[in-house]
């Protein structure tokens, strides 16, 4: 059974359909995507995840380690090998 889209609109003004509870935007969501660094690697979700928890920097990822990580909301076992390669990048790991 499909769930029924409805047209919806954001506090700029864009319209969009979507047939779940999610208020996000694409096209604010889109706008707000890095265009560089590590959360640029990843989907909405998982960024918006990180960006809640307050992680912004490689440095401040390092402090987590890879449960901690896939237990924020959002956050899904596929983003972690970006992640753990990012940080590699960098001489940085997850907490053991």
């Amino acid at each position: 059974m499909k769930s029924k889209k409805e047209l919806r609109a954001c506090d700029k003004g864009h319209t969009y359909y979507k047939s779940s509870d999610c208020q996000t935007c694409p096209t604010c969501e889109q706008e707000r995507k890095p265009e560089s660094g590590f959360l640029s690697l990843l989907a909405a979700p998982a960024r918006r995840a990180l960006e809640h928890n307050g992680i912004q920097t490689l440095e401040q990822l390092s402090a987590y380690s890879e449960k901690e990580i896939l237990q924020f909301h959002g956050m899904g076992p596929a983003s972690l090998p970006k992640l753990r390669t990012a940080l590699e990048e960098e001489g940085l790991s997850f907490r053991s």
